[in-house]
C-alpha cells in the first residue's frame, strides 16, 4: 500500500501572492501613520521589521507544525497574516483586525473552503492569547509558540542591542539588555508546550547564555549580572 500524500490547500504561487499582499499592506499602514506612528523610532515598529518577523514566524510555525502533526497549510497562512494589522491597530485590537483582513483576503482571492478560512481567522484572532495552550487548537498553538520564539535567541539579542542605540545607551549597558533576552528565553521555555517548540527554545536560550558569558569576559569593567 502506497503512502497517501495530502494535497496542499494553498499552492506555492498562492502563498507567494499572500506574502506580497502582507508586505504591501504593512508598508501602506506605516505610510498612513501620523507623526511617525507608534514608537516608530524603534526598529521593530517599522514595516520592514514587522514583515521580517512575520517570515520568521512562518518558518518557525511551519517547522513546529510539521513535527507535531498539525495542519501545515493552516499554520503557515495564519502565521503570515498574524501581525498584518500591527501597525494600524492597537496592541489590544491588532489580532481581531488581522483576523478580519485575513478572512476578507481568503474569501475574495481564492476558492478556499469556509472551514479553512474560519480556522485561519480563529488562529490569527487567538495568537495573542495568554492563557494555557491547551485551550487553543494545535494550529493556533504552533503559531503562538513560533511568535514567542522569534523574540528570543540571537534575533532577540540584536534587537535589544539596537534598542541601546535608540536610547542613547553605551556598550557598557549591553549586559543588562542581554539579560532581558535571557529572561525572555526562560519565559518562552516555560510558555511553549510542544516538544518541537521546547527544543527550539532551549537551543536559542543556550546561545544567548553563551553570548552573555563571552560579553562579560571580553568587555573590561562590565559587571556580571
Amino acid at each position: 500500500m502506497g503512502i497517501e500524500i495530502k494535497e496542499s490547500a494553498v499552492s506555492d504561487e498562492a502563498f507567494e501572492e499572500m506574502k506580497g499582499f502582507v508586505s504591501d499592506y504593512l508598508a501602506a499602514s506605516a505610510e498612513a501613520e501620523e507623526d511617525g506612528g507608534r514608537m516608530r523610532w524603534y526598529p521593530w515598529h517599522s514595516a520592514e521589521y514587522r514583515f521580517n518577523h512575520t517570515l520568521n514566524v512562518v518558518d518557525l510555525a511551519t517547522e513546529i507544525a510539521e513535527q507535531e502533526g498539525a495542519d501545515v497549510d493552516a499554520v503557515r497562512v495564519a502565521a503570515l497574516f498574524h501581525d498584518i494589522a500591527k501597525l494600524e491597530a492597537t496592541q489590544e485590537r491588532h489580532a481581531d483586525e488581522g483576523a478580519r483582513v485575513a478572512r476578507e483576503y481568503l474569501d475574495t482571492r481564492g476558492n478556499y473552503p469556509k472551514s479553512f478560512v474560519d480556522q485561519i481567522a480563529q488562529s490569527v484572532r487567538d495568537h495573542s492569547y495568554q492563557g494555557p495552550l491547551d485551550d487553543v487548537s494545535m494550529e493556533t498553538q504552533c503559531l503562538i509558540e513560533a511568535d514567542v520564539l522569534d523574540k528570543v535567541g540571537a534575533n532577540g539579542a540584536v534587537l535589544m542591542l539596537l534598542r541601546m542605540g535608540y536610547e542613547s545607551r553605551t556598550h557598557m549597558d549591553a549586559n543588562e539588555m542581554i539579560e532581558r533576552v535571557v529572561e525572555r528565553g526562560h519565559d518562552a521555555a516555560d510558555r511553549v508546550q510542544s516538544d518541537a517548540a521546547e527544543g527550539i527554545a532551549h537551543q536559542r536560550l543556550k546561545r544567548i547564555v553563551w553570548f552573555r558569558e563571552w560579553l562579560e569576559e571580553e568587555v573590561p569593567g562590565m559587571d556580571p549580572v
